[in-house]
């Protein structure tokens, strides 16, 4: 239980950057977008795949991130 405190502070930390930059913005920790990228390169746009190796994240939210992260970079 520690830990998924511990992962929860450093959450919610970036999530009140998110309110001064707009709330559109879906922010994740390092950890998160690490992982996120990884699945990527191995299963590509399965968001629900990807979902399920991060807990408390939606498919939504993390193809969301996605999109506003990486997109534009790779048009």
């Amino acid at each position: 239980m520690a830990d998924s405190n511990c992962s929860s502070t450093q959450t919610s930390s970036h999530s009140a950057d998110s309110g001064k930059r707009g709330s559109s913005k879906v922010e994740f920790s390092e950890d998160e977008e690490t992982l996120v990228i990884k699945m990527y390169k191995l299963v590509g746009q399965r968001w629900s795949l990807i979902a399920g190796r991060i807990p408390g994240r939606t498919a939504e939210e993390i193809e969301k991130y996605w999109t506003s992260r990486f997109s534009s970079s790779s048009e």
